[in-house]
């Protein structure tokens, strides 16, 4: 479905540009950079870019391409996927090019493998903090339906961790449980009709 927000096709190819020129560090980066940029342009909200976000874990490709075509789809249709696409490729893949090009040269150099060693950290940096933007409108709207459904969000988060951290199973697995065990429970117990500040200042 198309958004009611007509963004501009030059508009999305920059934007992507600026963000493919920008994202150092890996996928978590990019994540970050493409978020805040749909939050700067009121493309949309953080709930809705949460939802996007794990609509695209469920579907075999790259994430962060699969939320490019999104996103521009959802805004443009198909010359906003488009104009998306290529302006999120056109400067990683030329700059790669260059890249792998150049590192062969240097790839031997103390200072460049002590700069390699120190972007590591910063991208489990980067990671965290946007695990914790996805995350929080999300337990925001479980914290207003209740205590109760809030302890089952930490409860599937929780466990979805410790399954990837034991590697015994593969994501897909771990989402498809975590995904069914979501289902299940929260329509166990259903959202009240209210939230809980509204029944208290009654």
């Amino acid at each position: 479905m198309i958004a009611e927000h007509k963004a501009k096709l030059w508009d999305l190819f920059i934007t992507w540009f600026s963000i493919g020129i920008q994202s150092f560090g890996g996928g978590t980066s990019t994540l970050m950079l493409i978020s805040q940029a749909s939050l700067k342009h009121g493309w949309m909200g953080e709930d809705e870019f949460a939802r996007l976000w794990a609509l695209v874990q469920i579907a075999p490709g790259i994430n962060l391409v699969k939320l490019t075509l999104l996103i521009g789809y959802r805004l443009r249709g198909w010359p906003g996927l488009v104009a998306s696409m290529a302006g999120l490729l056109l400067p990683s893949a030329a700059a790669t090019a260059l890249m792998t090009a150049g590192y062969t040269l240097i790839r031997d150099l103390p200072v460049v493998k002590a700069a390699l060693r120190g972007i590591l950290p910063a991208t489990i940096g980067l990671g965290l903090a946007m695990s914790a933007n996805i995350a929080r409108p999300l337990f925001t709207q479980a914290y207003r339906e209740g205590m109760l459904r809030l302890g089952l969000h930490l409860f599937i988060l929780v466990g979805a961790a410790v399954l990837m951290a034991l590697g015994s199973l593969s994501p897909v697995v771990i989402m498809v449980v975590a995904g069914t065990a979501a289902v299940l429970l929260l329509a166990v117990i259903p959202a009240p009709s209210q939230p809980p500040e509204k029944k208290a200042a009654e």
